[in-house]
C-alpha cells in the first residue's frame, strides 16, 4: 500500500474542524443565490483570489463575510454533509465539529436553526458513512464574556444535544483568563471544555487555558515548544494538542511546512493530533494535512499511526465506542 492510501486507510478522528470553515466558494455562491444574499465578490474566482490572506484577522474578515450565505436549516445541513462526504473519503471515523452560534445569531439566524441543520447532517453521516460525531459550541473570544453568557443562555434548552464548548476567533489580546467564569459555568453544566491557545498567542495562554479554564484539550498549542516546562507538563498530563499544519502555514505561524514543530512535539511525548481547521480556506482537508505533513517532516508509518491513535484516544466518546476503531488501527502495519 502506498503512503497516501495508507494514510487514508488509517481510522482517525478529526478534533479541530470549524464547520463554517468548510464552506467552499462554490457552495457559498450557490447558497447566496438560493437565499438572495449579496456577497463582497462577483465570482467564484474572485472569492478564491481573496483567500490569499496574510494573517488570522484577515482570514476571519473573509470567514465572517462568507458565513452570511448561511441562513436556513437546510444550508447548515448541506454544509455539514459536504464536509462529512470528504471526511469519509479521508478515513475519518469520528468528527467533533466546532460551530460558532454567535456568528449566526448576531445576523438574526436562530440558534435552533443552526443546531437542527448540523444535527440532522450528523445523523445522516452516521447512517450513510458510519461516522460518529459530536458538536462543540465555540465562543468568539473577540466578544465579551457577557456575550458568551448570553450565548450559553440561548443554548440552555439544547444542551443535551451539545457535547462541549470551545474558544476561538482572534487570539491576540484575548487571553483565556477573560472567560474564566464562563468556562466554570460550562463545566458545572457537564460540558466538555477545549480552547484555542498557543497559535498566535504565547505559551502563557496555554497555561491559562489549562489552569483557569481547566480545558481537556488544547486547540493548536504549537507555541508550547517555546516553554520547555510546558512541553514536559503536556507530555506528563497527556494533554492532546489538535494541531492543524496547513492552517499554521497559511496563517504564517510557520513559514514552510518543513519548519513545523509537530514532529518535535510528538518526539517530546505530547499527544499530538492532525486536523484541518478551516479546510476550504487553508488548502486541504484532513487527509491532505496528513499526506503533506508526512512528506514535509518525513514521518514514518509508525508515527502516523501513533497520531491517528492519539486522535481516537482524545475523542469525547466512551471506551466502548472507541474500542472497534483502535482494533482496526492495530491491524494496520506500521513499517
Amino acid at each position: 500500500m502506498d503512503l497516501d492510501s495508507y494514510i487514508r486507510a488509517l481510522p482517525k478522528a478529526e478534533l479541530h474542524l470549524h464547520i463554517e470553515g468548510s464552506l467552499e466558494p462554490e457552495m457559498m455562491f450557490a447558497l447566496a443565490q438560493r437565499n438572495g444574499v449579496t456577497l463582497p465578490w462577483d465570482s467564484i474566482e474572485a472569492t478564491r483570489a481573496a483567500y490569499d490572506f496574510s494573517d488570522l484577522q484577515s482570514f476571519l474578515d473573509l470567514y465572517y463575510a462568507g458565513a452570511a450565505a448561511l441562513i436556513h436549516e437546510q444550508d447548515f445541513h448541506d454544509l455539514a454533509m459536504a464536509y462529512f462526504t470528504r471526511a469519509h473519503a479521508d478515513g475519518v471515523v469520528h468528527a467533533e465539529l466546532f460551530f460558532d452560534p454567535q456568528t449566526h445569531t448576531e445576523r438574526g439566524v436562530a440558534f435552533e436553526t443552526v443546531l437542527d441543520g448540523l444535527e440532522r447532517a450528523c445523523n445522516t453521516a452516521q447512517l450513510r458513512f458510519g461516522i460518529s460525531s459530536r458538536l462543540i459550541m465555540c465562543f468568539l473570544r473577540h466578544l465579551s464574556e457577557d456575550a458568551g453568557f448570553d450565548t450559553l443562555e440561548q443554548a440552555q434548552p439544547y444542551l443535551g444535544r451539545i457535547h462541549g464548548v470551545g474558544l476561538d476567533s482572534s487570539e491576540k489580546g484575548h487571553p483565556p483568563s477573560k472567560f474564566m467564569r464562563l468556562f466554570a459555568r460550562c463545566r458545572e453544566l457537564g460540558l466538555h471544555v477545549v480552547a484555542h491557545a498557543g497559535e498566535e498567542g504565547p505559551p502563557a495562554y496555554i497555561v491559562e487555558a489549562l489552569d483557569l479554564l481547566k480545558v481537556e484539550r488544547i486547540d493548536h498549542g504549537v507555541r508550547a515548544a517555546e516553554d520547555p516546562a510546558l512541553v514536559e507538563r503536556l507530555a506528563r498530563e497527556r494533554i492532546a494538542l489538535t494541531v492543524c499544519p496547513l492552517s499554521n502555514v497559511k496563517l504564517c505561524v510557520f513559514d514552510r511546512l518543513q519548519d513545523h514543530n509537530l514532529k518535535q512535539l510528538l518526539d517530546a511525548g505530547i499527544k499530538v493530533t492532525i486536523n484541518s481547521d478551516d479546510p476550504a480556506y487553508f488548502g486541504g482537508y484532513i487527509g491532505q494535512n496528513y499526506v503533506e505533513t508526512a512528506a514535509a517532516l518525513q514521518l514514518s508509518r509508525a508515527e502516523l499511526k501513533r497520531i491517528a491513535r492519539n486522535s481516537l484516544e482524545a475523542s469525547f466518546v466512551s471506551d466502548a465506542e472507541r474500542a472497534p476503531w483502535l482494533m482496526r488501527l492495530d491491524t494496520m502495519a506500521d513499517d
